[in-house]
């Protein structure tokens, strides 16, 4: 098959989305299909564009065997609603009258979501081209937004809620990557035989139990210590304050050091509040390669998986909990909903309330103090993963429902 991939985040940049489909982009290249991603140039989320890929509208390169078609972006640090959606909007325009004209005959087209104007893109290619037009949503957008505070319920979301409706009942498939998810969608009048859950999962190839392989002579705070870990975005979703707060219960406790390892909207602030506060048990380092954070999860004694308290994240499943679990080590997730139920299924994660940072404080000290504990949930998650949440074989299940896709459209 002759797959396209639309989707705004991409290698070399980190974070879920641009995971997801590198991963399934590179077992679909091993399977014996072509596969072409349509992306823009990296810049989340500081909005700096890398020096080898200035000063271009577009680019394409060859990453492990997938056809990656670079187009100009408005780059933008991932802060202020305005700009990021004129970043997005470059993008869809961009795509669309470079890239697109390039990549000949596509057997099917998949856009995948966040963000919203990268489907309209995909759409249109599919229009053009009289291809399957494959929809994967991994935010529930603009309810996210309006719920997280950005937006305001109203007239533009009204709109932003018909076109996404649209969009959905024009697809041929809808891939969902929560059963939430799913349920929301096929509520609202879906048909529900178009609707499949292919949720994310860890390529175990990359993240396994082992000695970090990072130096520490730099942040010598860090060695010898209980390393309680979050790495993320630092933004509104995740409500990162409730973890300063843990922090700075525990600081009493001098052999725990908190390490933040990412960026985003909130984290200049989160940096303030540590200076103000004297938070010495805190380090901050930015943002890190995709193939280093085996090594920082290694690293680490306890991992945390925060979101803030609202009712959409209970749909919500992060990905980076299965990589935490492929590498054996012990988490505090401060969630509910849908991520609760399968890291309670683990029998690798202690389960907080989300924003209390008292629970969180009681969950890192009760993995600390009882090794007995702290063994078994070490042991659990590795063997978790592998039976449930292989990235290969969710590639694999993928595949099938692009080829039927295919054959529908015939």
């Amino acid at each position: 098959m002759k797959i396209v991939i639309v989707c705004h985040y991409f290698p070399p940049e980190v974070g879920a989305p641009s995971a997801r489909i590198y991963e399934m982009a590179r077992y679909w290249v091993n399977m014996g299909n072509e596969v072409h991603v349509v992306t823009c140039f990296p810049n989340h989320p500081t909005g700096i564009i890398p020096e080898e890929y200035r000063g271009q509208k577009y680019q394409h390169e060859m990453m492990d065997g997938i056809h990656v078609h670079r187009n100009y972006v408005y780059a933008t640090p991932n802060t202020g609603f305005i700009k990021k959606t004129l970043g997005h909007i470059s993008f869809m325009i961009s795509s669309v009258v470079i890239s697109m004209k390039k990549i000949k005959d596509p057997d099917v087209i998949v856009t995948s979501s966040p963000t919203f104007f990268s489907i309209i893109s995909g759409y249109w290619y599919s229009l053009r081209k009289k291809a399957p037009f494959v929809l994967e949503i991994r935010d529930l957008w603009p309810a996210a937004m309006i719920e997280l505070g950005v937006m305001k319920e109203g007239f533009i979301t009204n709109i932003l809620e018909k076109m996404e409706l649209y969009f959905y009942k024009k697809s041929d498939a809808l891939i969902m990557v929560t059963q939430a998810f799913k349920k929301n969608v096929v509520q609202r009048g879906i048909n529900e035989k178009k609707v499949h859950v292919i949720t994310n999962g860890v390529n175990q190839e990359m993240f396994y139990p082992r000695p970090a392989r990072i130096s520490l002579d730099d942040h010598s705070e860090l060695k010898d210590k209980f390393v309680v870990t979050y790495a993320g975005a630092h933004g509104i979703s995740q409500n990162l304050g409730t973890i300063l707060k843990t922090a700075k219960a525990l600081k009493k406790e001098e052999d725990i050091q908190f390490l933040f390892v990412g960026e985003g909207a909130e984290k200049e602030e989160l940096m303030e509040t540590v200076e103000k506060e004297n938070l010495s048990n805190v380090t901050f380092l930015p943002s890190q390669p995709k193939e280093h954070m085996a090594d920082f999860y290694n690293l680490s004694n306890v991992c945390l998986i925060p979101l803030k308290n609202i009712e959409l994240f209970k749909a919500f499943i992060p990905s980076k909990m299965f990589e935490i679990m492929a590498c054996g080590t012990p988490i505090v997730a401060s969630v509910e909903g849908e991520a609760a139920d399968i890291l309670k299924k683990s029998k690798a994660a202690l389960i907080a309330e989300p924003d209390n940072a008292e629970e969180i404080q009681e969950a890192i000290l009760t993995i600390k103090n009882d090794s007995e504990l702290n063994a078994i949930l070490k042991k659990n998650g590795p063997e978790f993963v592998e039976r449930h949440y292989s990235r290969k074989k969710l590639a694999e299940k993928y595949l099938e429902l692009l080829k039927e896709a295919q054959r529908r459209k015939k």
